[in-house]
């Protein structure tokens, strides 16, 4: 039997993923890790989201979730990522952040993150290949371009829509919503490019990171086709994945926080 002690799982945000996130750590499905505690907007959808479990547990504040959990998981809107960050690494805890994108809009958590104890972790999600751009870094890399394309329908609500008066309602053909930095992208769809932070955070920077957004009604997966040019490697990738009930966000995206936890407490760990 192990002797490794079980980690205890906060989950912040009860949307598609936060709830796939819930749902899977209540059914003990990630070994070593168990789900302790949630925060939801909504109390009443909350508390019959917790009744739904296996197990009960305790719907609490934001700002409680470290007293309740060895790790918080980062499930929530953009704009409240303070909110949940803050309590955590003053806690001296964990932070397992989905809304990538937000952090380069706070730049104060990572000098708090730098100044304590706590962590902030950035899940692989939809990147593929994120172990190998990582590894590039260590030597030189040249260059990074990224083209994203998605069904119109998972940019619905992106402020670059309104900003540029874009209409992608009944698209026949590609439009090209954005060409630029990851940095200018993760503020113009604040819910739709983590994967594109959390390349540049792993490689170049978001300035130096360039970026084409598409919507596509040709296609049916949010797909990602990456080239990383390195005096090590010349990285070719291209991702499609299925969309979750949210279509902004895809399924892969829960199973990599799974990821990212199992590997915590495993006795083995795959991969850098």
């Amino acid at each position: 039997m192990s002797s490794r002690e079980e980690l205890g799982v906060a989950v912040a945000g009860l949307g598609a993923i936060g709830k796939a996130l819930a749902n899977r750590l209540a059914r003990n499905e990630v070994a070593g890790c168990r789900l302790s505690a949630v925060s939801g907007r909504d109390p009443g959808k909350t508390a019959d989201f917790i009744a739904s479990l296996p197990r009960p547990v305790p719907a609490v504040p934001l700002h409680e979730l470290p007293r309740h959990a060895d790790i918080v998981v980062e499930c929530a809107p953009a704009a409240i990522l303070p909110q949940i960050v803050e309590p955590v690494l003053d806690a001296g805890k964990k932070v397992i952040v989905l809304s990538v994108g937000a952090l380069l809009e706070f730049p104060d958590l990572f000098r708090k993150a730098g100044s304590s104890e706590g962590q902030i972790l950035v899940p692989t999600g939809a990147l593929l290949g994120l172990d190998a751009v990582t590894a590039a870094a260590e030597g030189r890399i040249e260059s990074v371009k990224m083209v994203s394309r998605k069904p119109p329908i998972g940019f619905k609500g992106a402020p670059i829509l309104a900003e540029r008066n874009l209409n992608i309602e009944g698209l026949t053909e590609p439009l090209l919503l954005y060409s630029g930095s990851a940095r200018a992208a993760a503020r113009g769809f604040p819910a739709n490019l983590n994967v594109a932070v959390a390349l540049s955070l792993a490689g170049i920077g978001p300035d130096e990171t360039q970026l084409e957004v598409w919507a596509d009604p040709g296609v049916v997966r949010n797909t990602h086709t990456i080239e990383v040019v390195s005096d090590a490697a010349l990285l070719r990738m291209t991702i499609e994945n299925i969309p979750s009930e949210n279509p902004k966000t895809g399924r892969i995206t829960a199973q990599s926080v799974m990821a990212m936890l199992r590997k915590m407490s495993a006795p083995v760990r795959v991969g850098t």
